[in-house]
């Protein structure tokens, strides 16, 4: 039987039944008893990675041994000769081979460029372009505009189940869980009862000891409001405004598709929450007027409450062509049903169109930026097909908009290569968010790649982190989109290195960028000196650190 990296595998060794099993084979076999950590996942030997991409931690290095029958042991880079084609060895990293092969034991260069930028990256400490962070209060339920529990079951994939060996690495590095994994009753009452005496102990300070523990210096957090520990200058808030676009009765809206009909109801109710704020008791009769009193004074609001960019939801409820409408058409439309009446969608998407470009137009004045989600889901009734970002090509050519700076957060999913081409806009940037939790860092790192070869000016770090359950929160979440996407970045640069495409002084100008300072000079914010002297999770050890 041949093994993954085409060398026969030992007949005494015990074959893992599954890629699963085969993952934890590996990782016990590196790093002991621990499941190895998402950052090294995706730099696993073998029947998991390319060899070319492995890279063990310094502190692994003396008790870690390659899976292949020559039981190389891997050590320090640097240390190695030109491999030459007689020698046939599978291990050969980046065209070097180990001192000692042919001989019973020896050494394995793991390539240093991924490896050196793994480490590098692994110091920057981040700002997150996106997340959905919960405050202190127990029950939080303003973390997003449209809570998807409405839309019941649907399937997910297999990366936000609690049984993604991701979420195991996750336990591991925060709240110091000691087990590869989740085999019983007793280590959930231990595990459970281990995050509440943690979340106890830092009370209000609990999500800046998230960020310590991560490595993120400031985390822009999506929200309806900011509450008991999202304060500035760590937390910055992006607040909703899809629901401006929808003064007028929703209910034909909402009946086109079974999930739309579970999630315009929210955001009518956050338009009234919205009026309330502004003590506006009922709708204006003219449009102009709604703009004038409704639209403007809840934009400035967010301003003065710290906002740094306002957020649309509008692919989960309609596709992202948003015509150039003039005011007149739209104005008609307000008028003839503010005071009752069902619009036709031609009508209504008129309307809203009109009101999408007035918003964006607004936020770009009062310097916020516009985020946009462009991705591949969720629900069960999702239109992946409205989320194209060439779908907003329109839009990002309207000249009234090009001081308003838009992001495709998420950064288009499937379309991520869409996204890159709408980054020729002057005034448009991309998030690794959603991307981080659900793509694999080897599939991110091909996305990152391409976007990086040409406006690495653009590309901002982001992980989306939210809460998936009761067990799995939004901190766990921030731990593995964020150890991902340095992998990811590491391994994209590494290539580009490797290419002569970039010089490793460059790659590390460009891994600083896209962790930190892109969104610093995007945002306005005033951050700190970048770097951090150890990994965060070395911060405060635990029984178990993932390497």
């Amino acid at each position: 039987m041949s093994s993954a990296c085409g060398g026969p595998s030992s007949a005494s060794s015990p074959q893992p039944k599954d890629r699963k099993t085969a993952a934890h084979a590996t990782a016990r076999d590196l790093f002991g008893t621990r499941t190895v950590s998402p950052a090294w996942q995706g730099l696993l030997p073998c029947c998991l990675v390319s060899c070319r991409s492995l890279w063990i931690p310094p502190r692994a290095q003396s008790r870690a041994r390659c899976a292949q029958p020559c039981h190389l042991s891997l050590a320090a880079p640097g240390h190695g000769r030109p491999a030459s084609p007689a020698d046939g060895c599978p291990h050969t990293v980046g065209g070097t081979l180990p001192h000692g092969h042919g001989e019973k034991e020896g050494v394995m260069t793991p390539d240093t460029s991924t490896a050196e930028l793994r480490e590098f990256i692994g110091e920057l400490r981040a700002v997150d372009n996106h997340t959905h962070a919960n405050t202190t209060v127990p029950g939080d339920t303003e973390f997003d505009a449209l809570s998807l529990e409405v839309l019941g079951d649907f399937p997910l994939p297999v990366t936000l189940q609690p049984e993604s060996p991701v979420w195991v690495a996750a336990y591991q590095a925060l709240y110091g869980y000691p087990h590869d994994e989740l085999l019983s009753d007793e280590h959930w009452l231990v595990l459970r009862a281990t995050m509440r005496a943690i979340a106890e102990q830092h009370g209000e300070r609990f999500p800046e000891w998230v960020l310590d523990r991560v490595g993120t210096e400031v985390m822009l957090t999506n929200r309806v409001a900011m509450g008991p520990g999202l304060s500035p200058p760590r937390f910055r808030w992006v607040s909703f405004v899809d629901a401006l676009m929808f003064p007028l009765s929703t209910r034909a809206e909402a009946a086109r598709t079974p999930d739309r009909l579970k999630l315009y109801p929210q955001e009518v109710s956050l338009l009234r929450r919205y009026l309330a704020e502004l003590k506006v008791a009922e709708l204006p009769g003219t449009l102009e007027a709604y703009l004038r009193t409704v639209v403007t004074p809840t934009l400035e609001r967010h301003k003065l409450a710290d906002c740094v960019a306002v957020k649309f939801e509008a692919a989960l409820l309609r596709s992202l062509d948003f015509a150039d409408v003039p005011a007149q058409t739209a104005a008609a439309v307000y008028s003839r049903y503010v005071g009752g009446g069902e619009p036709s969608h031609a009508e209504y998407k008129a309307l809203q169109d009109f009101l999408f470009r007035e918003i964006s137009r607004e936020a770009g004045r009062l310097g916020m930026a516009v985020h946009l989600h462009a991705f591949e889901g969720p629900g069960a009734y999702y239109e992946t097909a409205g989320a194209d970002p060439l779908l907003l090509e329109p839009t990002f050519n309207d000249p009234t908009l090009r001081h308003t700076r838009f992001v495709l957060v998420h950064g288009g999913g499937v379309f991520a290569a869409h996204a890159r081409a709408m980054m020729w806009k002057p005034n448009v940037y991309v998030d690794t968010s959603a991307m981080a939790l659900l793509y694999t860092p080897q599939a991110l790192a091909a996305i990152l790649r391409d976007w990086l070869r040409q406006f690495p000016d653009k590309v901002l770090f982001g992980t989306d982190a939210a809460s998936f359950g009761p067990d799995t929160g939004w901190e766990l979440a921030a731990w593995i989109g964020t150890s991902q996407t340095r992998t990811a970045l590491a391994m994209a640069l590494g290539d580009m290195v490797r290419g002569g495409e970039v010089s490793r002084i460059r790659a590390e100008e460009i891994a600083t960028m896209v962790m930190r300072t892109n969104a610093g000079e995007l945002y306005g914010l005033s951050l700190g000196t970048g770097s951090m002297l150890r990994e965060p999770w070395a911060q405060e050890p635990s029984h178990h650190q993932p390497p």
